[in-house]
């Protein structure tokens, strides 16, 4: 019978409704720019990529030369919002201290650690994940998602399995990675950023099973510990 080693969480969309909210910010950075795309649009395509990475992906798409220098206007525009404007996913502290009692955790994110350890913060979660947060670009490889890297350093440095670990991932690049550090995933599309058709796009990315709300996820924890194909 399969068993967990340690469970985890991506920050944004997942523990913290944080996605949609950088949407509209870099929605409107890239009109100022000359590139038009409504945050819908940028959620659908690009959620879980950090903004250096969408902003190469734009160009290679599209004729529109973007300046870096946007990315430095990001941080200040969402640390004014996110103070008045960001909300936790419904659930998600119950959710957790459930996981606690059964499985080591942590977190696994993109973003900066003092962006996700403010993040947490605000919506009242940090007390769960004090020293379980391992942030891509600062840590082992420093290589982001969709890159392996920062799952397969977690899992050394808790002691875990990748084949026993399982990633609670609300994106496809986020599935993606987490597939190729070998281990399970659960899809998430309870975040104000999910679109229709986000759950099968998740399970087509890897996840092995997709949740809407956070109180069925010990119940799916329990069922993969049972069976290797839910």
């Amino acid at each position: 019978m399969p068993q967990i080693d340690l469970v985890i969480f991506d920050c944004d969309g997942v523990l913290v409704d944080s996605e949609y909210l950088a949407a509209q910010i870099e929605s409107q950075l890239l009109a100022e720019a000359g590139f038009e795309i409504t945050p819908e649009e940028l959620s659908e395509r690009y959620a879980g990529l950090i903004f250096l990475d969408i902003l190469k992906e734009i160009e290679k798409q599209s004729d529109v030369p973007l300046s870096v220098s946007l990315i430095e206007k990001v941080p200040e525009l969402f640390k004014k919002r996110m103070q008045d404007e960001l909300v936790g996913i419904d659930g998600a502290r119950e959710a957790i201290e459930a996981v606690a009692k059964l499985y080591p955790y942590c977190i696994c994110s993109n973003s900066r650690s003092e962006d996700i350890k403010r993040m947490l913060t605000i919506v009242g979660l940090y007390d769960l994940f004090e020293n379980k947060i391992f942030s891509a670009p600062e840590v082992g490889t420093k290589k982001v998602k969709p890159a392996p890297d920062v799952y397969l350093y977690a899992a050394e440095k808790m002691h875990a399995k990748p084949e026993n670990t399982i990633v609670i991932e609300d994106s496809v690049h986020g599935v993606r990675g987490a597939v190729k550090a070998g281990m399970r995933v659960i899809g998430f599309t309870g975040g104000s950023h999910a679109y229709h058709g986000l759950a099968d796009v998740l399970t087509e990315a890897g996840a092995e099973t997709v949740i809407a709300h956070h109180s069925d996820l010990p119940a799916v924890l329990k069922a993969l510990s049972e069976w290797k194909d839910v």
